[in-house]
């Protein structure tokens, strides 16, 4: 898929494990490796190391029992410029790409590479209220949202604010 460049090293096994573990819900290994099947991934790591081949990759994995869309943040952030608000609902909800048009999973891609943007001079920090609505769609839903970011903890809080971190 990634051609013959693309390599996996010895201290990636244990993360692709978890991976695994978690993408074919092996409840066993899940336990084992202090992972929580109910909730969504989040990948952390620096510039260039794979965060986002790795959720493409997980895609091949069961792809009947989730069906998630991978979206660039700085995509969505340029689409609420263009189109506004309803952007956020489209993404909070989850159902533009859903064939059952039910919220469904969905995983955002480089948390934290685009900033508040204005639409038509009001200012707002698309993916901040897309992440809060989302969490309300998996408290009350279940809805899984994934996310890949080259942000600390701390730099989530700071851009994004406490409750989405």
């Amino acid at each position: 898929m990634y051609g013959t460049h693309f390599r996996i090293y010895q201290e990636d096994h244990l993360l692709l494990e978890k991976l695994l573990a978690y993408k074919v819900e092996d409840r066993e290994q899940a336990d084992r490796l202090g992972l929580s099947l109910r909730k969504g991934m989040l990948l952390i790591g620096p510039t260039g190391c794979g965060k986002t081949s790795l959720i493409a990759l997980l895609r091949l994995f069961r792809p009947q029992d989730e069906c998630y869309r991978v979206m660039s943040c700085r995509e969505v952030s340029f689409e609420f410029h263009k189109d506004g608000y309803e952007v956020i609902r489209r993404y909070s909800q989850g159902i533009v790409w859903s064939p059952t048009r039910k919220p469904g999973a969905c995983c955002f891609d480089d948390l934290g590479a685009a900033s508040s943007l204005k639409h038509y001079g009001n200012s707002c920090n698309v993916m901040g209220e897309i992440l809060l609505s989302r969490y309300d769609l998996f408290v009350t839903q279940g809805v899984k949202t994934h996310l890949t970011t080259n942000l600390t903890s701390s730099e989530i809080e700071k851009t994004y604010g406490n409750s989405v971190r």
